[in-house]
């Protein structure tokens, strides 16, 4: 709220002028932010994430609380290596609720596994703006992110895992 008091009292005094701030805008994220939300509220009210969270947990977690925070984690981490991370998270919130419900568990460390892993884009450059900006200057190419992506993600989920599982308990 601040934020945006601030933002438009600096376009009401002209300190910023009108047509700076609507050049700054980062329009594809806006669109694409607009587009995902109605498809992750369509998610919820259906019940396709009530569908996919099962499907996740008969196949892969069978069951078990902590294999679905892990599933969550990681399913979240691969997806916002290839969307953006407002979008995946976006998608992911009501597929991890669904598992926390049908689990039993609280829902509380799911959310947070889906906000740790929406965070960790590092296998590609068109994950997250910051992957794409150095792409080309610092003379990477695209399959130079997986090398030291893929460990990071490891090293994320070895210690988001337990820290999850501390701060939010099951």
């Amino acid at each position: 709220m601040a934020f945006a008091a601030g933002a438009l009292a600096l376009l009401a005094l002209g300190i910023v002028p009108i047509r700076s701030a609507y050049t700054a805008i980062d329009w594809p994220v806006v669109v694409l932010l607009g587009a995902m939300l109605p498809v992750a509220n369509v998610m919820a009210s259906t019940g396709t994430a009530d569908v996919i969270a099962r499907l996740l947990l008969d196949n892969v977690a069978q069951g078990h609380a902590i294999a679905g925070l892990v599933v969550v984690l990681v399913i979240t981490m691969f997806l916002s290596d290839v969307m953006n991370n407002a979008a995946t998270a976006a998608v992911m919130c009501p597929i991890a609720i669904g598992i926390a419900g049908q689990l039993g568990a609280s829902p509380d460390a799911f959310l947070m596994a889906v906000a740790v892993g929406a965070s960790c884009a590092f296998l590609t450059p068109i994950g997250h703006q910051n992957n794409t900006l150095i792409l080309g200057p610092g003379g990477f190419r695209f399959g130079d992110y997986w090398r030291l992506g893929l460990v990071l993600e490891l090293i994320v989920v070895l210690v988001a895992v337990p820290m999850l599982l501390w701060v939010w308990p099951l």
